[in-house]
């Protein structure tokens, strides 16, 4: 079964200022959506764990081939007019969001495109929603919003004004991030941060945890 539906994402016009981005609900067909879900990784922590730290299922990791596959890449190219060959993808899920989350930042200059897929079967919550913004202060001065719902992916060049954040929340929030990134030492050097961070927080978790 095919995951993505290219063709909705083709038909999307890529918005190219303040930076280059592009939102597509439905990205993920409907029909595989709840199999992925089932198959999820259980995620109790906040933060972004790479592939090496999880466990999950075939419907998830079809998601993950077709995330790394030669379709999804040309068709991406041909969105944001640039050559992804030889250029390395690093892969990072959240399954859980604290309150701390959501700060305005752009992504490290390593990073060439990023790709969200967010994978929450509802989203009523007003925390949570991404929001790509004009300004590195005004969490308000906002280009557009997008409530986290299955299937939906938002997509952008990374530049110095790439500026995104959120309001807090805190609960489940699926997200897997794809990133095309500028050389294999950026990889490790990422999968290293995240690991040593989803320790810690895996650490902190224990010692907040009461006596039974």
């Amino acid at each position: 079964m095919d995951v993505f539906d290219l063709a909705a994402f083709r038909a999307v016009p890529l918005t190219r200022q303040p930076f280059e981005y592009v939102v597509v609900p439905g990205f993920v067909k409907p029909q595989i959506c709840a199999a992925i879900n089932a198959h999820y990784p259980c995620i109790e922590q906040p933060g972004s764990f790479p592939l090496p730290n999880l466990t999950y299922g075939p419907a998830f990791r079809q998601l993950l081939e077709a995330l790394t596959g030669p379709d999804l890449q040309r068709a991406f190219e041909e969105k944001f007019h640039i050559d992804l060959a030889n250029r390395p993808t690093m892969i990072t899920v959240r399954g859980r969001c604290c309150p701390k989350d959501g700060s305005i930042h752009t992504d490290s200059a390593s990073k060439l495109i990023t790709v969200l897929l967010y994978m929450n079967p509802h989203w009523e919550q007003s925390g949570g929603r991404l929001r790509l913004l004009r300004s590195a202060t005004d969490l308000d001065d906002i280009l557009v919003e997008v409530p986290p719902e299955e299937g939906t992916l938002v997509a952008f060049r990374r530049s110095d004004n790439s500026f995104h954040g959120h309001m807090p929340f805190a609960g489940p929030r699926r997200v897997i991030q794809l990133n095309w990134v500028t050389d294999n030492r950026t990889v490790r050097r990422e999968v290293f941060r995240h690991r040593v961070s989803a320790w810690m927080k895996r650490l902190a978790g224990l010692v907040r945890r009461p006596a039974a």
